[in-house]
């Protein structure tokens, strides 16, 4: 009978294995397209051959996701916390755009006594994934593949370099008329943009924001600056939240945190409603998605009417910048991150057991890992556009 550490080990290394496997599937996916296809056909050696593609994009990305990982891990260790070690989550369908997983977490055992073990296991992780993501990325910005390499993903596009050269794929896509098929692309990022304009081998070989995903190590970095800017939102118990609670109190970060809040869910919602559609639709839609603004700042606001005030406000402000500015839309797919913090993370940061000031070193560390959030965070991370 296997007691209780050695299941929970056997449970995180099967967890490791599946998203080696789920990841490697998809970045096969992302290089081949052809990853279904090849489960029903009898030729095993084409199989392997389009699986081991995908390694390229699963080990970087998975590496820096473990790193990040190991960062809160061992500062939890160093302030003798009990902690245990990742629980990785694997996450793919076949047919689907998916990168792999959804993330790593790792749990503590023991609570969090003072404001510095706040501070230092929040800021450690993502700082680590940080700097494995500019090693990444700098190593595939280096090493770029001449661009008329996509025509080994994409034979389609020879009439477009023929004609365009390495502008290819801005008129690719605008010229193509392929009814219901679905792309995906990235937004962009001070941090990626810098890297596309100064550190790139060759500029003209910088795939467009629809191919970024067939270039492995260019999206394994670009999605770990997602996630570190996703965990260094300054809301709550995220990472972010640990190191401004940090560096202003509880009091003060409570503050930033609802309107941090309030600014990211009023960006996502623009552009989901606006006058242009049918009547019949607004009738419903309306007061549904009201109802959604209303759910989220009930955690926020401990007055039902103030939530139903803010509610009213973000959904107009919303609805007036759609009004005005008809093409300008936020990004909504934030509104599921929105719930997440509200109704299962939290908004507000929890108080210390001990509540010493940070000393000067972590201050600038705490003020670093805030610009890295500036440097990372893509208010429109993702880019879909249906054919």
């Amino acid at each position: 009978m296997l007691n209780k550490e050695t299941k929970t080990l056997s449970i995180q290394f099967l967890l490791f294995v599946l998203t080696i496997i789920t990841t490697t599937f998809a970045g096969a996916g992302f290089m081949n397209f052809e990853t279904v296809k090849h489960f029903h056909r009898e030729d095993d050696g084409a199989f392997w051959d389009v699986f081991i593609s995908g390694l390229w994009y699963s080990i970087p990305f998975l590496s820096i996701l473990t790193i990040h990982e190991f960062g809160h891990y061992f500062m939890a260790k160093y302030h003798k916390l009990k902690v245990t070690l990742p629980y990785y989550i694997p996450f793919w369908l076949p047919g689907m755009v998916s990168i792999g997983t959804l993330g790593a977490v790792i749990k503590l055992k023991s609570p969090t006594q003072s404001k510095k073990q706040f501070f230092d296991v929040g800021v450690a992780g993502p700082l680590a994934g940080f700097v494995a993501a500019l090693v990444v990325l700098y190593y595939g910005f280096t090493h770029l593949a001449p661009y008329q390499d996509i025509l080994l993903i994409h034979p389609e596009y020879q009439v477009y370099i023929d004609k365009y050269g390495a502008d290819y794929a801005v008129h690719a896509i605008a010229e193509m008329n392929k009814e219901g098929v679905m792309l995906l692309g990235i937004g962009d990022n001070l941090l990626f943009w810098f890297f596309k304009n100064y550190v790139a081998s060759n500029p003209a070989d910088v795939p467009g924001v629809y191919e970024v995903m067939h270039y492995p190590f260019l999206f394994a970095g670009y999605l770990a600056l997602f996630f570190t800017s996703l965990n260094l939102l300054p809301i709550g118990q995220l990472d972010g939240g640990h190191v401004l609670y940090g560096l202003i109190g509880k009091e003060k970060q409570d503050v930033v945190s609802r309107v941090f809040f309030l600014l990211f869910v009023s960006w996502a919602g623009i552009g989901l409603l606006n006058p242009k559609m049918p009547f019949d639709d607004l009738l419903w839609q309306v007061p549904l998605y009201g109802g959604f603004l209303y759910f989220l700042f009930m955690k926020v606001f401990e007055s039902k009417t103030t939530a139903l005030t803010y509610a009213l406000g973000v959904f107009a402000f919303q609805f007036v910048i759609a009004s005005i500015f008809p093409l300008f839309e936020g990004y909504n797919g934030w509104l599921v991150f929105a719930f997440i913090l509200s109704r299962v993370l939290g908004v507000y940061h929890p108080r210390a057991f001990i509540e010493e000031p940070l000393d000067t070193k972590r201050k600038i560390i705490g003020w670093v890992a805030l610009l890295v959030f500036v440097l990372c965070f893509s208010p429109t991370p993702f880019v879909v556009e249906v054919l």
